[in-house]
C-alpha cells in the first residue's frame, strides 16, 4: 500500500508514520522542514517539502498514492479566516491534487470531535447526530469535512476527541506538571464528562480507516468507550504519577476572564493561542462524549488502552524523555 501522511512531524501524524511503516506500507510526508522531518526519512519514509497551499508539492505528494492520510490541522490561529484557511483551503487544495493524481482510492480525513459539537451529559455523541460546533476552530474542521463530502474520493472522516500519549507536547502534558505541584485547576465544577484516546490507538484507527472495506463514505468518532469527569481525569493522572491532587474548580465567569486575557496577550504579541475567550465555548460545556461502537463493529478496530494503562504508558514516557 502506497500512502501519504499530512502532518507527519506532528504528534498524530508522527504516531501514525510508525503504524504503517510497521505494517509494510510505502510511506510518502508531506513535511514543511526536511531537517525536522530527518527521523521519517531514517524509518524509510519518503518526505516532500511544501504545505497545503504549495500545489506543486501537493501533486508530487499525492502522485501514485493508494491512500490519503490527511492529518495537517491548524488548531491555534489568531483568528477565524486563518482557521478557514489552514482546516478548509488547505483540505480543498489537498483534496484537489490527490483528484488530480488519478491514483488516490481513499481520503481518509483526521479532523475533531469539535466539528461536531459538545455532547449531553449521559448522551455520548453518534455519528449521525447533527453537527454543532462551538469555537471557530470547530466551525473551520466542519468546513474541511464538508470539502471532503462534496469531493470525488471516497473518504473516511475520523473525529477523535481528547488525544494523549507518548510525544504530546500540547494537551494533557500541561495537566502532569500541574499534578506534579499537588493542585490542578478544572474549567467549570469538574463534572465535565469527557471521552479520550491514546495516539497509538488513534494511529492504528486511521490506518485501519484506509484499509478497512466498506467504510466509503462514512463519518465516526474515534475513542475509548470509558468516559471520566474532568476532574476524575486529573485525579487519574496524579496516580499515574504516585501522587494526590488537590482539584481547584475554575467557576465559569472566571474562566472566561482568565481566556479573554490570555487571548488579548497573544493578540499583542502577534500570537495564536488555543487559550483565548473562544476556547471557553468549548471549555465549559457539560460533556464531551462519543460512541466509538460504529468503527469498533465496521473497522474490527479496539482501543488497546484503557485511561489507567494509557496514562501510565505516556507518564513512563514522559519521564524516559525527561520532559517532565
Amino acid at each position: 500500500m502506497k500512502a501519504l501522511v499530512t502532518g507527519a512531524t506532528g504528534f498524530v501524524g508522527g504516531h501514525l508514520v510508525e503504524v504503517l511503516r510497521e505494517r509494510g506500507d510505502d510511506v510518502t510526508a508531506l513535511v514543511r522542514s526536511a531537517q525536522r522531518a530527518a527521523h521519517l526519512g531514517a524509518k524509510g519514509a519518503r518526505l516532500v517539502q511544501g504545505d497545503l497551499h504549495n500545489m506543486d508539492a501537493l501533486r508530487r505528494a499525492t502522485a501514485g498514492q493508494d491512500v490519503v492520510y490527511h492529518v495537517a490541522g491548524v488548531v491555534a490561529a489568531r483568528n477565524a479566516a486563518a482557521y478557514l484557511a489552514g482546516n478548509r483551503d488547505g483540505t480543498a487544495n489537498l483534496l484537489r491534487a490527490a483528484e488530480a493524481s488519478g491514483n488516490a482510492g481513499r481520503f481518509v480525513l483526521v479532523s475533531s470531535m469539535a466539528a461536531g459539537g459538545p455532547s449531553r451529559k449521559g448522551r455520548p455523541r453518534q455519528p449521525d447526530d447533527a453537527s454543532n460546533p462551538v469555537t471557530a476552530y470547530g466551525r473551520s474542521k466542519l468546513a474541511g469535512e464538508t470539502v471532503v463530502r462534496g469531493g470525488g474520493l471516497p473518504w473516511v472522516i475520523l473525529r477523535p476527541p481528547t488525544v494523549y500519549g507518548p510525544n504530546d507536547k500540547d494537551n494533557l502534558i500541561k495537566v502532569y506538571r500541574l499534578a506534579r505541584l499537588g493542585i490542578a485547576p478544572v474549567f467549570g465544577d469538574g463534572t465535565q464528562e469527557l471521552s479520550a484516546v491514546h495516539v497509538v490507538d488513534l494511529a492504528r484507527a486511521i490506518a485501519a480507516a484506509g484499509m478497512a472495506p466498506d467504510l466509503d463514505r462514512k463519518l465516526y468518532y474515534v475513542n475509548h468507550p470509558e468516559i471520566v469527569t474532568s476532574a476524575e481525569l486529573v485525579r487519574r493522572i496524579a496516580q499515574s504519577m504516585g501522587r494526590t491532587v488537590r482539584v481547584l474548580g475554575l467557576p465559569g465567569p472566571l474562566a472566561r476572564g482568565i481566556l479573554h486575557l490570555t487571548g488579548a496577550v497573544s493578540r499583542v504579541l502577534h500570537r495564536a493561542t488555543i487559550l483565548n475567550a473562544d476556547k471557553a465555548n468549548e471549555f465549559l460545556q457539560p460533556a464531551w462524549t462519543a460512541d466509538p461502537s460504529a468503527f469498533m463493529a465496521d473497522a474490527g478496530w479496539v482501543a488497546q488502552y484503557d485511561l489507567t494503562s494509557g496514562l501510565a504508558d505516556t507518564w513512563r514516557w514522559y519521564k524516559n524523555a525527561g520532559w517532565l
